[in-house]
C-alpha cells in the first residue's frame, strides 16, 4: 500500500519532481504489476487447494503485466500508441483467464447455490452492465469507433470485457448472498477496480483527456496490489448458502432501484439501446425473483406446518394434527357425521427393543404404522400421538368401525423368535358419547388403559377371573356360556346407545349375575321338580348372597346394582327388591332378557332347548310382564342383523304357544 501512497502523492502533488517520472510510471508501476502476478502463481504452486483458480488468475496477471512491460519499453510515455498492438493482444488475454479463474474460486467456496441466489446473481450482473452501458457505453463507443475494422474491434474489446467483468463481479457476489470471505471479496475488489479503471481509460481517451501518471494508473496500481494480497488471505469456510430476513429483500429490492434508475434516466436523456434493455431485464429478473421468494416461503411454510403436524418416524400425523381432525370431526356438536376415535397402545415394543435395539424397534413400529394406515385407508386415517400409541379416526358409525378396528389390531400385531406384539385399544363414538375433541381423545385413552390395565391382570380384571373360576367349579360350563352371553348383552346395549364404560359393566355383570348360586345347595340347583317354598326363598336370596359378595369387592363395585336387580321384573313381581319399569337400571334389564333366551336356547340346561325362532317369540310373549319391551324388540333386531333374517314378531310369539319352557329351579325362578 506504501506503493499505491507514494504513486498517488507523486502524480497528484509532484512528490520527487518530473526527474522520478518515468521510474515511477515505468518500472515501479510494472513492478507492482508482475509482483502481484508472482503473488498468485507461487499460491497456485505452494498451497494445493484451488490451486488451478490461482493459477490462472496468475497467469491473467502476468499476461497483464507482460503487455505493461512491452508498453514501457515500445511506447514509453507516449500515450498515443497503434491499434491493435501485442500490447492489447496481452491485455485481452486477461479477461478469459480472470472469468475462469472466478468461476473456479466461487465453485469450490460453496457447496450448493439455490435457484434464489442464481436470479440474485443474475439480477445484480445485469442492473451493473445496464448502469455501466448507460453512463459509459456511448462515449465509449464513440471514440472506439474511429480508425480501420481491426483497430475498431480492438477498442470495443476492452469496454464489453470490462462490463462483463464488473457485471461478473457483482453477479458472483450477488450469488454467494454478498457474504464472502475476505480472500474472494479482496480478489473481487481488485478485478473490479482495475474494470472500472479500464472503463474510466477508455472514456477519458475518447475524450482526450487521459493523463499518464494520474488517477487512473494509481487505481490500476491499486487493484494489483489489492489482487495480490487476495492471494495469500485465508480461505472461507465451505458452506451451503441461506437465504432469509431482510437479505433476501434487499439485493433485488436495490439492483431494481438501480434499474428504474436507468429507465428514468432514459426519458430525459440520451442513452444507448443496451443500456435500456439490460435495465428491463434486470426488473424482469426482480419481478420473477420476488414470485420465486414468494414460492420459497410457501415451501417453507408448508414444510414447516407438515413438520409440525406429522410424525417423523413413521409419517402419520401426530396429536397436534389427529387434534385439528377431531375439532373437525365435532364442529356440528350433536349434528356432526358419525365418527369412531380408536386409540392403540402396543404391547410387546419395549421389550422388543430391548432385545433387538432402538432402531429395529423403530423400524417395527413404522412397519406397524404402515399396516395400520393402509388398513383403516377406506373410511379413515391413522395417526401417532407418541411413544408407542396409535390411533384411528374412522368415517362411519360403530358397528362398521368394529370390523375395522379388527384390520387394525390384526395390523398392529407381530409374532418372531422371542417377541409378540399386540395392541390394547378403547374407542369412543362421535358424536354420541363425545361432543369435543378434548372429551374424545380423553375417553378413549381411559377405555384403552382400562383395557390394557384388565389385559395385564388389573384388580379389576382378577376379581373378575376369580369370582368367575369360582362359578366355574361350581357349575362348570363346556360351552362356556357365561362369556356368549356377555357378548350377546354387549351387542344389545351397544344398539340402545351404552357407552363403553356401561358395556364393559353390562358385559361382567351378566358374565356374574348367577353369581350368588353359591351359596344355594346343589341339590336344590338340581331339583327337577316344582320348588318348595322354601327352596324358592333361598333362590331369591342368591341375588342378595351376589351383592354381598361385591361389596366386598371394591375393584366390582359399579357392577352391584346390575347384578342385584338382574332378577326383577318389568311388572314389578320380580325379586329381591319388587322393582318395577324403568326404575330397574337398563343393564338389568337387558342381562334378563339375554339370559332367558340363553337358557331358552342351550342344551346344557334344556333336555329339548328351543329355536331362536321360539325363544324370541316367548321372551316377547312376556314382554310388558317380565321383560321390557323395549329390550325384547332390540333383542330381536340383534339376532335378526347377526343371522340375516326377517322376523315378525307377532309371527314368531304365536310359533310355541303353550310349549312347556320350564325344567330348572333357576328358569322357574326367573321365566314363568
Amino acid at each position: 500500500m506504501l506503493v499505491v501512497i507514494f504513486h498517488l502523492a507523486h502524480g497528484q502533488l509532484g512528490l520527487g519532481g518530473h526527474a522520478l517520472d518515468g521510474f515511477v510510471n515505468d518500472w515501479l508501476y510494472d513492478a507492482v504489476k508482475i509482483a502481484a502476478a508472482v503473488s498468485c502463481l507461487v499460491r497456485a504452486r505452494l498451497v494445493p487447494a484451488e490451486r488451478l483458480a490461482w493459477l490462472l488468475l496468475g497467469l491473467g496477471l502476468a499476461s497483464n503485466a507482460a503487455a505493461e512491460v512491452y508498453y514501457s519499453i515500445a511506447f514509453g510515455d507516449s500515450g498515443n500508441p497503434p491499434v491493435p498492438s501485442v500490447a492489447d493482444l496481452l491485455y485481452l488475454l486477461y479477461y478469459p483467464a480472470a472469468y475462469v479463474g472466478l468461476v473456479l474460486l466461487a465453485r469450490g467456496r460453496f457447496t450448493r447455490f439455490s435457484p434464489s441466489a442464481w436470479l440474485d446473481g443474475a439480477i445484480a450482473a445485469t442492473t451493473s452492465a445496464a448502469v455501466i452501458a448507460a453512463s459509459l457505453f456511448e462515449p465509449i463507443l464513440h471514440g472506439a469507433t474511429h480508425g480501420g475494422a481491426a483497430a475498431v474491434a480492438t477498442n470495443l474489446a476492452y469496454p464489453v470485457g470490462d462490463l462483463l467483468l464488473l457485471a461478473f463481479v457483482f453477479g458472483m457476489s450477488g450469488l454467494a448472498g454478498w457474504r464472502l470471505g475476505r480472500a474472494w471479496l479482496m480478489l473481487g475488489l481488485g478485478l473490479g477496480l482495475s474494470a472500472i479503471a479500464d472503463t474510466a481509460f477508455l472514456y477519458a481517451s475518447a475524450h482526450n483527456t487521459y493523463v499518464v501518471g494520474g488517477i487512473l494508473d494509481t487505481l490500476w496500481l491499486l487493484s494489483a496490489v489489492i489482487t495480490g494480497a487476495a492471494a495469500w488471505q485465508p480461505a472461507a469456510p465451505y458452506r451451503a448458502l441461506r437465504f432469509g430476513g431482510l437479505r433476501q429483500l434487499l439485493i433485488p429490492g436495490t439492483m431494481a432501484c438501480l434499474a428504474v434508475a436507468v429507465l428514468y434516466y432514459g426519458g430525459f436523456h440520451r442513452v444507448y439501446a443496451i443500456g435500456l434493455t439490460l435495465a428491463a431485464i434486470a426488473l424482469l429478473l426482480v419481478i420473477i425473483r420476488a414470485g420465486w421468494i414468494f414460492s420459497e416461503n410457501l415451501r417453507l411454510l408448508r414444510l414447516s406446518r407438515a413438520e409440525a403436524w406429522t410424525d417423523a418416524l413413521t409419517g402419520l400425523g401426530n396429536r397436534r394434527m389427529l387434534g385439528a381432525r377431531l375439532e373437525r370431526a365435532v364442529v356440528e356438536g350433536v349434528e356432526s357425521p358419525q365418527s369412531v376415535l380408536a386409540m392403540f397402545e402396543l404391547d410387546g415394543l419395549r421389550p422388543y427393543r430391548d432385545r433387538f435395539g432402538n432402531l429395529a424397534g423403530d423400524a417395527l413400529l413404522a412397519e406397524l404404522a404402515d399396516r395400520l394406515q393402509r388398513g383403516v385407508a377406506p373410511v379413515g386415517n391413522a395417526y401417532r400421538p407418541g411413544g408407542d400409541e396409535l390411533g384411528v379416526l374412522l368415517r362411519c358409525d360403530t358397528a362398521e368401525a368394529d370390523e375395522y378396528i379388527d384390520v387394525a389390531l390384526e395390523a398392529l400385531s407381530a409374532e418372531g423368535e422371542g417377541f409378540s406384539i399386540g395392541a390394547a385399544y378403547g374407542h369412543v363414538a362421535i358424536p354420541r358419547e363425545a361432543h369435543t375433541a378434548a372429551q374424545a381423545l380423553r375417553l378413549a385413552d381411559d377405555r384403552m388403559y382400562a383395557q390394557k390395565g384388565d389385559r395385564g391382570g388389573s384388580p379389576r380384571q382378577q376379581t373378575h377371573d376369580v369370582l368367575l373360576a369360582l362359578l366355574e367349579e361350581r357349575q362348570p360350563d363346556p360351552h362356556d356360556r357365561r362369556r356368549q352371553m356377555g357378548r350377546l348383552a354387549v351387542a344389545v346395549g351397544r344398539t340402545v346407545g351404552l357407552d363403553e364404560e356401561a358395556l364393559d359393566d353390562l358385559r361382567r355383570a351378566a358374565e356374574l349375575h348367577h353369581l350368588g348360586e353359591v351359596t344355594v345347595p346343589e341339590v336344590v340347583l338340581a331339583n327337577p321338580w316344582p320348588l318348595s317354598e322354601r327352596d324358592r326363598e333361598l333362590i331369591r336370596r342368591q341375588a342378595l348372597a351376589a351383592d354381598r359378595i361385591l361389596a366386598a369387592a371394591p375393584a366390582l363395585a359399579s357392577l352391584r346394582q346390575l347384578v342385584r336387580s338382574s332378577h326383577e321384573h318389568w311388572d314389578g313381581s320380580g325379586y329381591p327388591d319388587g322393582l318395577a319399569g324403568p326404575s330397574i337400571p337398563l343393564g338389568a334389564r337387558i342381562v334378563a332378557a339375554c339370559d332367558a333366551f340363553d337358557r331358552l336356547t342351550s342344551r346344557g340346561v334344556r333336555a329339548q332347548p328351543m329355536s331362536a325362532h321360539q325363544a324370541l317369540a316367548e321372551l316377547h310373549g312376556k314382554a310388558g310382564m317380565q321383560f321390557d319391551p323395549e329390550v325384547v324388540e332390540t333383542l330381536m333386531i340383534v339376532w335378526q342383523r347377526v343371522h340375516g333374517e326377517a322376523l315378525s314378531s307377532s309371527r314368531a310369539a304365536t310359533k310355541v304357544a303353550g310349549a312347556q319352557i320350564l325344567v330348572s329351579p333357576a328358569v322357574k325362578a326367573d321365566v314363568r
